[in-house]
């Protein structure tokens, strides 16, 4: 079985401005650490596969940052999408560049910018994920919730298909307050990680079957994939893609859907009230960052560009100085943050974005 895993690394990341920026977006941030969340998800590959046969997905924006923060990643593997079409096309695309060096090859999909903290149990769960899909079905990774979630999307369990593994019964759009409380009650529902494995057929057979217009699109694609041909190819069919979700697209609908439960200090960073999940505290349960000035507060999130950046009095609240623009928000709201962006687009403050 070979393990062919994609990092997709086309993401914005708009709720953490003003940290991340259209030129810098949230996977190229070190949110986590020390380094940018694309480097930490390429080191969690280690021993699962060799860093040529780990593909990184992204815009042509942001190609040339990808390869600085990949050192060990071969140049080559940096594929640039040339048209933001969502996850299933760029996903079908690395498909059919796997298929081209072993039909049976296994693709591994994972987004770019999440955070975990149990590596042997991660790397675990991954291959555990890779062994399923290579008997023909696709698999999912199901995190089990900590909290009754309204932010991510939920897979149902159904019954035992081997030791660890389980079918997906549903995929279940996000849920309102009580119906996650349910659902973390209950026991037979993970969060949905957005991290898949298949084997190339088995998902180009899936497209074909039920993204026809996609299927038409990667058709084209195929006979130039691996060859000279392939920059001028994909200039010229890939933005005629229909722009949707593996989720929405594949999974959804399929019938041989697999997961694997995983318990290992998993988070998707969404916003900044997420970051005390993953970096240190203070006595008080404040992130700090070096510039931060607390005098009185508690579970803040306080982060400077250089600068000191005093907060006094305060409870639950989150100020980034990125050095030409300022957030203040209170924890509770960050999932708004995206609206200052918008914000920003509508008044063309395009410096800012």
């Amino acid at each position: 079985m070979s393990i062919h895993p994609t990092i997709l690394a086309g993401g914005s990341g708009t709720r953490f401005w003003p940290l991340s920026r259209q030129a810098r977006p949230k996977q190229l941030l070190p949110l986590a650490g020390k380094r940018p969340l694309i480097a930490d998800t390429f080191e969690r590959l280690r021993g699962i596969a060799p860093p040529r046969n780990v593909s990184v997905i992204c815009g042509a924006a942001h190609a040339a940052q990808v390869r600085r923060a990949l050192p060990r990643l071969p140049r080559q593997n940096v594929l640039v999408e040339p048209a933001a079409r969502n996850t299933a096309p760029c996903i079908g695309w690395a498909a059919l560049r796997v298929h081209r060096r072993d039909p049976e090859g296994v693709l591994l999909v994972l987004p770019s910018d999440h955070h975990v903290a149990d590596l042997p149990g991660f790397r675990e769960v991954l291959r555990r994920c890779a062994e399923v899909a290579a008997s023909g079905a696709l698999c999912t990774v199901g995190i089990r919730p900590s909290r009754p979630e309204t932010g991510y999307g939920y897979l149902r369990l159904g019954e035992e298909l081997s030791p660890g593994v389980r079918r997906v019964a549903a995929f279940v759009e996000k849920p309102d307050l009580e119906r996650a409380r349910s659902y973390v009650a209950g026991g037979d529902h993970l969060w949905n990680g957005g991290i898949f494995a298949f084997r190339a057929d088995v998902l180009l057979s899936e497209i074909e079957r039920q993204l026809p217009e996609l299927w038409a699109v990667l058709e084209k694609l195929a006979p130039a994939v691996g060859t000279s041909k392939e920059a001028a190819a994909l200039r010229r069919h890939f933005p005629k893609a229909p722009s949707i979700s593996i989720d929405y697209g594949v999974m959804e609908r399929a019938e041989r859907i697999a997961v694997v439960p995983a318990d290992v200090g998993w988070s998707d960073l969404g916003s900044f009230s997420a970051l005390p999940e993953v970096r240190p505290l203070d006595a008080e349960g404040n992130v700090a960052g070096p510039d931060a000035l607390l005098v009185g507060s508690r579970d803040c999130v306080v982060l400077g560009s250089g600068r000191p950046v005093a907060v006094v009095g305060m409870e639950g609240v989150v100020v980034v100085d990125a050095g030409d623009a300022v957030l203040v928000v209170p924890r509770d709201r960050c999932q708004d943050v995206r609206a200052v962006v918008d914000e920003l687009r509508r008044r063309r403050a395009t410096k800012y974005l």
